[in-house]
């Protein structure tokens, strides 16, 4: 009797705790007052999904003339831009974006730093020499580094979304709340105080948010003719830093059904080839 109560006991307590922990996050999450980022349609969407390559380019013209005067990305190199999969720019084009900035390399002989033309081996060059640099320039906020942001950001789904997002294979929480934030921008309601220095956004968590908003309609020209507008430059550059995020998300995703292409096909070998060998025994 007491082992079978040990039992329960020790199933049952994981449970609690998760059950505890849902209860008490689901009013955290409320009182916040943060709507969920509404559901948008991307190309990349999808066990199938890809890349809308045209869409990549005005994103990377978006993450160049606006967003890289205050982010970072670490892990983004020039030479990225021509591998395939992504924004498909030339090797000369490429080349060409990285020879337009100046990178600080050495020391030389001397002993010296110096500056040279960007190569496509380098890293994009960050906006500030340090986080308190950059903390100084920002009023005190350490605007996120771009590598991997699509990746990280998300918001809660709750039951039963998240059950529904592991049937339809919908992972792209993070780019929904990244073109919700930019788009989100509006006049504080009646009776809401902002710190100072702040500005509303109504998908940010506290809806007081440090960065001004971005941009804005007809800030960025295109040259193939696709609308300037706000909307418009948010999904870009929400496309192409799910891009910088997973690169080799295309090649994840072909890969991926190539293997359960051959596990459906192993899996029917298998099969037939028990019933072959165990038909003649007798039950």
């Amino acid at each position: 009797m007491s082992t079978t109560m040990s039992f329960r006991s020790t199933l049952l307590r994981p449970l609690a705790v998760a059950a505890l922990a849902f209860g008490l996050a689901a009013p955290a999450l409320a009182a916040e007052g943060a709507p969920k980022p509404p559901r948008e349609e991307w190309s990349f969407a999808g066990p199938f999904g890809t890349f809308d390559q045209a869409q990549l380019q005005r994103g990377f013209q978006v993450f160049k003339e606006v967003c890289a005067s205050c982010h970072a990305a670490h892990l983004f190199s020039f030479r990225n831009l021509a591998q395939p999969g992504g924004p498909s720019f030339s090797e000369a084009q490429a080349k060409a974006v990285a020879e337009s900035y100046q990178v600080q390399d050495g020391p030389n002989d001397a002993g010296d730093m110096f500056d040279r033309p960007g190569r496509l081996s380098d890293r994009w060059p960050s906006p500030f020499p340090n986080e308190q640099a950059a903390r100084a320039s920002n009023g005190g906020a350490y605007p996120p580094d771009f590598s991997t942001l699509a990746k990280a950001r998300t918001y809660e789904v709750g039951f039963p979304g998240f059950l529904i997002d592991i049937f339809t294979q919908y992972q792209e929480q993070g780019p929904d709340y990244i073109h919700a934030l930019l788009v989100g921008y509006e006049e504080p309601p009646e009776g809401f105080t902002l710190p100072e220095g702040a500005h509303y956004n109504k998908y940010f968590p506290g809806h007081a948010i440090k960065m001004p908003q971005p941009i804005s309609d007809g800030q960025v020209t295109y040259s193939d003719g696709s609308p300037e507008t706000l909307d418009q430059y948010s999904r870009d550059v929400t496309a192409f830093m799910m891009w910088m995020a997973e690169p080799h998300l295309e090649a994840r995703k072909r890969i991926g059904f190539q293997v359960m292409i051959f596990l459906i096909i192993f899996a029917g070998l298998l099969y037939f080839t028990k019933k072959k060998v165990w038909k003649d025994v007798a039950h």
